[in-house]
């Protein structure tokens, strides 16, 4: 099949089919979309090759009773996914009008941003906008992207994803070190100095794998010609981890701003060992094509240091 030209799949493509496109990734059977979305299977099967008409590519390859997606159909269906979050960002900024201006914004954060750089620009903000709601998801910045991507959040801070890197707009912050942390009782907290060697005797907490953090550390343990002890508890809380860290043995990594704030709380310990790898720079992320709200206009401009 050739490409059909933009003037001529806007004329052709319909939000029906959209929505039935995004109920197949979502349930991964044309019955289950079909059913979600009210339309009998013949109906459903109809409007899929309709929509594979239009976009002048087979979207789906047909395995047995199953539909498996092309590559085609793979990259039509992460961008429809980008237009349902167009259209959930859209809502959210109606609703803002509806409510007088004071609306809700959806902020997702990495750990490292928390405690400093997003607090005293979401302090600024509500100077400015009293009555706006802010949510704010602190995870890892694979989770929050995606979350990004699919409208469920306004803005992140975190770092891009280099597979989607062309989905998104990127201002850089600042940089992030790592420290490796474990409980003040810690045999290794209080000497001067802590060998790879030595870390290597304990359990392990690590952020869950795909993020950039456990792309790093997992750089770290090959550096040393190493691998990450089995066993291994993997997670994205703050709280799960601090909790784990004061009640046992384990060590986890932390960003070094976050590692320190809670050192000086007595909470964790940082050890005397340099991680050699590094983070890239985080910063703030934006979905490309889709127009921030005045208030997440304003934070991206507290978060970059402007007035």
């Amino acid at each position: 099949m050739s490409t059909t030209p933009t003037p001529q799949l806007l004329n052709r493509l319909r939000m029906r089919q959209v929505a039935l496109l995004l109920a197949i990734g979502q349930h991964g059977t044309l019955r289950a979309a079909a059913s979600q979305l009210g339309l009998t299977q013949p109906a459903a099967t109809k409007m899929l090759q309709e929509l594979e008409s239009a976009m002048g590519h087979g979207l789906f390859d047909r395995v047995g009773r199953g539909l498996q997606f092309t590559a085609a159909g793979r990259r039509v269906l992460a961008y429809f996914e980008g237009l349902q979050g167009h259209f959930d960002a859209l809502t959210r900024e109606l609703g803002e009008l509806e409510q007088g201006g004071a609306g809700r914004v959806c902020i997702g954060s990495i750990m490292a941003a928390s405690p400093a750089v997003l607090t005293q620009a979401l302090i600024r903000l509500k100077a400015l906008y009293p009555l706006l709601t802010i949510e704010i998801t602190v995870d890892t910045s694979d989770r929050l992207t995606d979350a990004l991507r699919r409208g469920d959040l306004d803005l992140v801070i975190g770092r891009v994803p280099d597979d989607h890197a062309d989905a998104f707009g990127f201002t850089p912050i600042a940089e992030e070190a790592l420290s490796i942390v474990a409980s003040p009782q810690h045999p290794l907290a209080q000497q001067a100095r802590v060998a790879w060697a030595e870390l290597l005797r304990f359990p392990w907490i690590l952020q869950p794998h795909g993020s950039p953090m456990r792309e790093v550390l997992e750089q770290e343990f090959k550096s040393h010609h190493s691998r990450p002890p089995r066993g291994l508890i993997e997670t994205a809380s703050i709280l799960t981890t601090t909790n784990l860290i004061t009640s046992s043995d384990m060590l986890a990594v932390m960003p070094t701003e976050v590692a320190q704030r809670y050192e000086a709380h007595g909470l964790v310990a940082c050890l005397r060992y340099t991680v050699g790898q590094r983070l890239s720079v985080y910063g703030a992320i934006v979905a490309q094509g889709r127009p921030p709200a005045a208030a997440v206009a304003q934070l991206m401009a507290f978060l970059g240091g402007g007035a």
